[in-house]
Parts: C-alpha cells; sequence; structure tokens
C-alpha cells in the first residue's frame, strides 16, 4: 500500500463538507453530505479498500505542483511531462441559489495548457466508511453508484467504463481542451439522467471564484505575513458549518499523532474549548458575521444545557449530545495506524477548562461584537455557579487523557477565568449576580494554583497539583490577563519551557510539545510530535513578555513547516511531516493571533 503524507494534502469544500486532494491528483477524502456524514472516499485510512476519486496522467513520472486560484478555495493541481503541462482544478461550488444547482457538488474541471496529455481518471467510491456495498451504472452522460444510504451521480462527457464497482476511463485532450467531471447527489429511486453543460460548469466556477474574493475583501488584517493569515481565514471558513455557524476542528478523523500508533481520533465535531480562540481570531481580522454565526451556536448549546447548568466539551455540528465511540476494524488505517476511531469518546469526559474558554468566548464577543442578551445571562449565571461549585474537582483536563482524573493547572486557570469573566459581564452590563461568592472563589482558586500548581524546584508552573512535570497550556496564562507576561513567575515558566527535552523543557528546534509523555500518564501507549498550536502560543507569550526578536524568529520557522499550500495538521513529526487530523482549525486560530499580536508589537518598536 502506498500512503501519500498528510502534508501533500490541499482541501477544498462548501462550508457543508471537505474533501481533501492529493499532489497526486486524487481525492482520498470526502465525507457527504456533511463534515460528520460516513465517508464516501477515505483510500487516506485505507489505501486499498477506502475508495478514491484520481484523475491523473496515464503515464508515470509526471513532475506535479499544488496552488490554490488567488484569494479563493479553488484548488489547482498542475502535471508536467515532455509532452505537455496540464491540470485539474478542483472546487465545491458556493455562493449558488439552492434551487439553480442544487449545493453540495464537486466539480473537476481537467485542462491542458501546453502540448497535449493523456489522462486516466477512476472514481471508486466506497459508501459508509468502506462498509457498505454500492452499484454502478454507466451511462452516456457519466455513471451512478447507488448504496443503501446514498446514491451520486458523476456527470461527464468522457466515456466512462465500469470496472469492479469503479468508473473509469483514459482520455487525451490537446492544448486548449477541457473536460469536466461533477459528482453530486442523487434520489435514490430516480433514474440515472445527468445534466451537465460547459456553460453551466463556467458559472459554476465564476461564481465561486466570486463567493471567495467577497469573502475575503472583509479581511481587515493588513500587517506582516498577511497572505499567510488570509490563507489560514480561508481554511478556517473551509471548516465551518453553515447551518449552525459551528467549527469543526479538522474535517478528518484517525490521522494519527505517531505514525502506525494508536492515537488516532475523529475530530468532525466541535469543541467548545474552541470557543474564545474562534471568536477572537475572527474577531480581530474583521469577520463579525462568522463570529456572530458561531456566537449563535454557543448560545444554543447553553440553552440546551444540564439543569445545573453543566456543559459537553464537544458536540456535534447540529448539536447532538451522542458521540459514541466505535473502532472501524476492517480498516487499515492511514499507513497502518490503528485503531481507526469513529465518534469521539472524549465527549462525556469532565474537563473543567471548557467553561473558562467559553466565558472568555462571551466576554470578547459582547465588548468587540454586539451585547449579549439577559436571557444569555441568566443561563451563563446558572453555569458561574455550577464552576463555583465544581472547581475544586479532579478532571481530565485540556488534553482529554485516557490515564485517569487529576487536579490538571489549566483546568483550575480556566475556572479562574470563567469566574472572572463572569464578574466583569456583570459589572460592564449591569447583569444581575452572585458577586460576593464569585469573588471569594476567584480568589481562592487563584491562591491555590499559586500555592499548588507552582515549583520552586522547575521554578515554573506545572501540568497538575504537587508535580514536577511541565505542560505547554500554561504558556497561556498572561494571554488570558491571569499573570502579566513579566511576572517572575512567567518568565520562569517560560524559560523552563523554552529549554530541549533533554534539559526538561518541551521545546525542540522552535517546536514545542505538550507535555512529555513518558513522563505524563495519559493512558496512551506510543508517542506523538510536537502541537502546533502550543507553538504559537509559546510565540505570543514571547511577544507579550517584550521578548519579540525571539518571537519573531519562532514564527518565521514555524511557517516553514506549513505544507505547499500554507496549511497545517494538528503535530509536527521528528522530521518536519506533519502528523495528526488535517488541517486543524485551532492550529489556524492560533496563528492569527500570535500574527496580530507580534505584528503589532513589531509595529511599536519600529
Amino acid at each position: 500500500m502506498t500512503y501519500q503524507p498528510i502534508q501533500d494534502y490541499g482541501i477544498i469544500g462548501d462550508m457543508h463538507s471537505a474533501a481533501l486532494v492529493g499532489t497526486d491528483g486524487s481525492i482520498d477524502w470526502l465525507c457527504f453530505p456533511h463534515f460528520d456524514s460516513p465517508s464516501v472516499f477515505a483510500a487516506i485510512l485505507d489505501d486499498e479498500k477506502g475508495g478514491r476519486f484520481k484523475i491523473a496522467p496515464a503515464s508515470e513520472g509526471a513532475a506535479r505542483k499544488q496552488l490554490y486560484w488567488p484569494d479563493t478555495n479553488v484548488l489547482i493541481t498542475r502535471f508536467f511531462t515532455p509532452d505537455g503541462v496540464g491540470e485539474v482544478i478542483d472546487y465545491m461550488p458556493v455562493g449558488v441559489p439552492d434551487n439553480e444547482h442544487g449545493y453540495h457538488q464537486l466539480v473537476r474541471r481537467v485542462r491542458v495548457v501546453r502540448g497535449e496529455m493523456s489522462f486516466r481518471v477512476e472514481c471508486s467510491p466506497a459508501f459508509d466508511y468502506a462498509r457498505e456495498e454500492h452499484g454502478t451504472e454507466v451511462t452516456d452522460e457519466g455513471a451512478c453508484f447507488r448504496s443503501p444510504g446514498l446514491s451520486l451521480g458523476l456527470a461527464t462527457r468522457v466515456p466512462l467504463e465500469e470496472s469492479a464497482g469503479s468508473a473509469v476511463a483514459e482520455f487525451t485532450l490537446d492544448e486548449g481542451e477541457a473536460a469536466v467531471f461533477v459528482l453530486r447527489e442523487i434520489e435514490a429511486g430516480a433514474g440515472c439522467g445527468l445534466s451537465l453543460s460547459e456553460k453551466e460548469e463556467e458559472k459554476l466556477f465564476k461564481q465561486t471564484v466570486e463567493y471567495w474574493r467577497r469573502w475575503l475583501s472583509k479581511c481587515t488584517y493588513a500587517g506582516r505575513w498577511r497572505e499567510v493569515v488570509q490563507r489560514s481565514a480561508l481554511a478556517l471558513k473551509l471548516l465551518t458549518f453553515e447551518s449552525t455557524g459551528a467549527m469543526v476542528a479538522a474535517p478528518t478523523m484517525g490521522l494519527p499523532e505517531g505514525v502506525g500508533g494508536e492515537r488516532n481520533w475523529d475530530y468532525r465535531y466541535t469543541w467548545i474549548r474552541d470557543a474564545a480562540f474562534t471568536l477572537y481570531g475572527l474577531l480581530r481580522i474583521g469577520f463579525t458575521e462568522e463570529a456572530a454565526a458561531f456566537m449563535g451556536w454557543i448560545e444554543a448549546r447553553c440553552k440546551d444545557s444540564a439543569s445545573d447548568g453543566s456543559l459537553q466539551l464537544m458536540y456535534g455540528l447540529d448539536g447532538r449530545h451522542d458521540l459514541t465511540e466505535e473502532t472501524l476494524d476492517h480498516l487499515d488505517g492511514y499507513r497502518g495506524s490503528r485503531p481507526v476511531r469513529l465518534g469521539n469518546g472524549a465527549y462525556d469526559q469532565l474537563q473543567l477548562d471548557i467553561y473558562g474558554e467559553l466565558m472568555d468566548a462571551v466576554y470578547l464577543y459582547n465588548k468587540h461584537g454586539g451585547p449579549i442578551s439577559y436571557d444569555l445571562w441568566t443561563r451563563l449565571r446558572v453555569l458561574v455557579n455550577w464552576v463555583c461549585d465544581n472547581w475544586q474537582r479532579e478532571d481530565e483536563g485540556i488534553w482529554e487523557v485516557r490515564g485517569g482524573r487529576r487536579h490538571f493547572v489549566y483546568s483550575k486557570l480556566m475556572c479562574w477565568v470563567a469566574v472572572d469573566r463572569g464578574l466583569r459581564l456583570a459589572s460592564k452590563r449591569s447583569f444581575p449576580a452572585d458577586r460576593e461568592r464569585w469573588l471569594e472563589v476567584r480568589d481562592e482558586i487563584y491562591e491555590e494554583i499559586m500555592d499548588r500548581g507552582w515549583s520552586p524546584e522547575r521554578n515554573a508552573f506545572v501540568q497538575s497539583y504537587d508535580d514536577d512535570t511541565l505542560d505547554a497550556s500554561n504558556l497561556i496564562m498572561p494571554l488570558v490577563f491571569f499573570l502579566s507576561p513579566n511576572d517572575p513567575r512567567m518568565l520562569g515558566t517560560l524559560d523552563a519551557t523554552n529549554r530541549p527535552p533533554r534539559d526538561g523543557g518541551l521545546v525542540a528546534n522552535s517546536l514545542v510539545y505538550r507535555y512529555d509523555v513518558e513522563k505524563s500518564a495519559d493512558g496512551l501507549a506510543g508517542e506523538e510530535g510536537t502541537f502546533s498550536l502550543c507553538t504559537f502560543w509559546l510565540v505570543e507569550a514571547l511577544t507579550r513578555a517584550g521578548r519579540v526578536d525571539e518571537g519573531r524568529l519562532m514564527f518565521e520557522q514555524m511557517l516553514g513547516y506549513a505544507n505547499h499550500l500554507g496549511l497545517y495538521a494538528e503535530e509536527i513529526g521528528h522530521s518536519g511531516e506533519a502528523l495528526g487530523n488535517f488541517p486543524q482549525a485551532f492550529t489556524h486560530l492560533t496563528l492569527i493571533s500570535a500574527a496580530f499580536n507580534l505584528d503589532r508589537a513589531l509595529g511599536k518598536s519600529s
């Protein structure tokens, strides 16, 4: 089996689902019609039976490049041979009225721009994570694939043949010629009538390009690294579920944090934890509509909270609660990384930090977006009271460990943030609140963190109470205004973290590990890569501490680890390879925040 490196993929989407397109012209991941629907193509999780949609030169050895159509999420994969230059333009139409063409479709336009080139196309769906059989019917207008749960039509004027459930063809194009393939959902009981005209496709293309350019024009960021920030913004928009305003943590599942290991998770859901970072990132660069939509999703979750005010740490895109985890043992996993997990068993963990992130998000939105309602405040007040009653409990923490609950310092920190932001909101808006109790609890949390979360021996804050293990999540302390960036304890934590692992730190070649997996029992076997969002946290912590040159160098080095399109997975491996689900929203959100604050600091110093 041959698997492409994770970093060799680009992403296209329509804010309902997303597809990964490899530099070899193969779509190896697509869930249809939504991010968390069962997969149709999943060759990235099983090269043999996962399913793919590949269009590539018929002969081997072509050089390959990928780029985005300027200021859009339209992807171009180019092939170079001695006889000619060809390209595949991939996109999922957006900005198209529902009654005109339907919303969920994938378009692949193949064209030759110099000389001539022969292509081979292979469309091999494997429905329901390769668990459902399907029938294939080839017609003069394309092919239809029918399974019990979903039927798809592939419209094209290229003559196709059926082969073992796939639709295949070879065709040759001369300079200036093009062929188009459109994959879309069809009615289960309908015939296989598929229509496609070049004018229709050209209209879809223009509408899609115009949509993305019009959307990106709202970006107010004009500082250094503008193209990097804009690409991150475009990626984040792709990961937004338009129907509810929620944002998936990543559009993929099962991509390993260590190749061959078991740290393989389903990220196609929305984490409460991401809320503050999402709103901060979007508001900072001018995307107020997206921030408002996400705020609407948060408000809906608050109204749907338990009677005591508690929340789950993650939800389905539609707000559903049950994300029961199962393993897909029939899939080989990316390069043999098993098990492949569907659903996420961490959904019912206790993670106390989510309340701080949520309250910080609401506070930021009330400050920079729009005033929150009294009805939402009544739910938030119950939530803050729940934190006051429960902050002393042990929990599984931000990293969702499966090795038992502990008193994680980051969890206590974010409980402090939850109560602090509740007090600030109540004061700012003159909302009724249990101020005396909240003040007392806020101070109690603060002093306990200083007493039990601080290690005089390490001269740093540690992962959990009465421990000596470092954790990169503590870098966020100055970002949430718990400590001054120049507080001696914060500077000590910075220095301790910013040492190589062999010297007890967490930084290797400017890349930051979450924690030392050998010293911190997280209940899982194997190793993992450096955690990209933690690197951007360190950049921002250094910047706020006035160590701007250090922060800038680390930021620039980190930019060198993006893939050829400016996209990041969750982690980076020993050889600079991408690891984990891809692309990861959290990484791109923290990139935007780090770039914004670093650029502002550099502006002041120049």
